[in-house]
């Protein structure tokens, strides 16, 4: 094969272009219905797990800060006690810092990153005590004034769910991964009232593949979860109010790109600010279990400056996105709660991001608002919520749908493409990991997020075969044709014998009998008798209508590097060989068509012949 510019796949050998029958766009074993009718109690599960959670956060909060048990929608600002917002956010950071260092360390961060990292080297396993302590102690940090969202905690545990459901089944990894990435997006579905946007989130994070196996235990348990959220919290966006109208100015979609620019900014910033944060309190030199607490001074002191930056803060994110926040809140949002929130979530407390990122996201709308020609109450405020999102996750679609389901504003839609992939397009370009997937980078850890076909899978068997030069029969000597090849070696191997590695071995009547290695050959004594029949190995065979990917598989499994191609006709013939080589050719097509730039069109323009110039007599 040269190595300059690999030559373009060649139509099959000797044969017409056929439909292919076993081959299809997707491979949809049958036990994608019973894994997605197991996805039917996990989003269940994880939708009476979420509204407990978000339960107990309420409750936590009504005790910390208002001093009586109740669920109902007290922030940490209601509080008459005013040292309060001080005191406990490093109450909560003990307790933290407690469950974590006594009960399971797993319980540290904010959820997305262990929940990655249980699927990438973890064997989709979690825990059963992590589904306990993860939502305790989120409920805890949250209840006392943390800064973080519910999302994070609740993605974990209803993993947890899906988790622990598969690990006392009979399952493959792939489908406990499955079943774990179904309870997540269920519990998420339940908390935000936002099917498709965790199923987006899902695809997006953490599947790292589109197919049906995966793609449907997924939509179903996001589906049950949310008809099971709707009799316990309700059918209704989470935050309506916007009134984007249905004719939007040209000039406010160029601006949507400069509010996309500021919220890739902002992202960058933000996520900064979170690893900066971890490295110093990985400086400290005291143990881990009190960082959490340290944590909380921090979150005390911003919340002594703005007391409305404390807690999930639900109620500001409504206030922003209906344009009826104030100047000096939307200040000290974006201000004191992008400072507290990045500078105790490097503590390792419990807690999640996009709540926070809400908040601040809207904040950020609201300020350009202030210079920004008017568009509806809290359209700037949307806009950059979505840009911030697609900055900070780096999932643009997820982002842009969440922000449809929690509104259900649709005239949005154009403005919140252009505001998140402007900041999409910043955050990639200038950051090379995001705030969930840096955590593993520092862990030693590389996942990448950009998904393709294999290129395997595009090639066919018979468009890169080679043919078969050499057989054997099985009555031969093998010290026979050991000379033979010693002989050919010798003269410089006029005929190729030695060009080629497998030798398939024939019966008189010629079927196949096995296969035979060079090496086995080239090394055996020159005087032995044994028919080359009982040396052959079985052989692994691969068909001319299968693809490369399904050959490597075949390879991996068997540990061999090549393969006889054999025709599917009830007398099999034989019909070439496939290696590695093969293998890398069609990687090789591949790097030439993502890498090498040519020009396939070109104007041309005829050339006037100038005329001659006159004569004179």
């Amino acid at each position: 094969m040269p190595t300059s510019a690999p030559p373009p796949p060649a139509p099959g050998r000797h044969r017409p272009a056929l439909k292919i029958p076993h081959l299809g766009d997707f491979h949809v074993p049958p036990r994608v219905v019973f894994i997605s009718a197991l996805a039917l109690p996990i989003g269940a599960v994880a939708a009476l797990v979420a509204t407990g959670l978000l339960k107990l956060i309420a409750l936590i909060t009504d005790l910390a800060f208002l001093g009586r048990p109740g669920f109902g929608t007290a922030v940490p600002a209601d509080t008459a006690h005013r040292w309060l917002l001080a005191v406990m956010p490093v109450v909560g950071g003990l307790a933290v810092g407690f469950m974590a260092r006594y009960g399971s360390e797993k319980i540290r961060g904010h959820g997305m990153p262990e929940a990655i990292e249980s699927i990438l080297v973890g064997g989709s396993r979690v825990q059963p005590r992590v589904a306990v302590l993860k939502p305790a102690s989120a409920a805890i940090s949250i209840g006392t004034g943390g800064p973080f969202g519910a999302e994070g905690p609740i993605i974990m545990t209803g993993g947890a769910v899906g988790s622990l459901l598969a690990q006392f089944l009979k399952v493959t990894t792939d489908e406990r991964k499955a079943l774990l990435v179904a309870g997540s997006a269920a519990g998420m579905a339940a908390t935000f009232n936002a099917p498709l946007a965790s199923i987006l989130l899902a695809v997006e994070l953490l599947l790292f593949e589109w197919r049906p196996r995966s793609y449907l235990p997924v939509a179903v348990a996001a589906v049950t979860a949310t008809l099971v959220r709707g009799p316990l919290l309700g059918t209704e966006p989470l935050f309506a109010g916007a009134h984007v109208p249905d004719r939007i100015g040209l000039s406010a979609y160029g601006l949507c790109v400069v509010a996309g620019a500021a919220a890739g900014l902002l992202a960058l910033g933000a996520t900064a600010l979170v690893y900066l944060s971890e490295d110093l309190f990985a400086r400290l030199r005291v143990h881990w279990m009190w960082w959490p607490a340290i944590g909380g001074v921090i979150i005390g002191l911003g919340g002594l400056v703005e007391p409305r930056a404390l807690g999930v803060g639900y109620d500001v994110i409504g206030a922003l996105l209906t344009g009826h926040a104030t100047t000096g809140l939307i200040v000290g949002i974006l201000v004191v709660k992008t400072l507290i929130w990045g500078l105790s979530l490097g503590s390792g407390t419990s807690g999640g991001v996009l709540a926070p990122m809400f908040m601040v996201g809207g904040a950020l709308g609201a300020a350009e608002a202030l210079v920004f020609p008017h568009v509806s109450p809290g359209f700037w405020a949307l806009v950059s919520l979505a840009g911030v999102l697609g900055g900070v996750m780096r999932s643009p679609l997820t982002g842009i749908v969440f922000c449809l389901e929690l509104t259900h504003e649709v005239n949005a839609l154009i403005p919140m493409v252009i505001t998140a992939s402007a900041a999409y397009l910043l955050s990639v370009v200038l950051l090379k990991r995001s705030v969930l997937t840096e955590k593993l980078a520092r862990r030693g850890m590389h996942l990448t997020r950009e998904y393709s076909v294999d290129p395997l899978e595009v090639h066919l068997v018979r468009q890169l075969e080679t043919p078969v030069g050499v057989t054997f029969t099985a009555g031969r000597a093998a010290g026979e044709v050991t000379a033979e090849l010693r002989a050919a070696h010798a003269a410089g191997d006029p005929e190729g014998l030695l060009a080629q590695r497998l030798y398939p071995v024939l019966d008189a009547d010629g079927t196949l009998a096995g296969v035979v290695t060079r090496g086995t050959l080239v090394h055996a004594d020159p005087a032995d008798p044994t028919p080359l029949g009982e040396l052959a190995r079985p052989a692994v065979t691969a068909h001319p209508d299968e693809t490369l990917r399904t050959l490597a598989n075949r390879m991996a499994e068997h540990e061999v590097t090549r393969l006889l191609v054999v025709t599917r006709e009830p007398e099999p013939r034989l019909e070439g060989i496939v290696s590695l080589r093969h293998l890398l050719a069609a990687r090789r097509i591949d790097l030439h068509e993502e890498h090498h730039a040519e020009r396939v069109l070109t104007l041309r323009t005829r050339r006037r012949t100038p005329a001659p110039a006159p004569t004179t007599s």
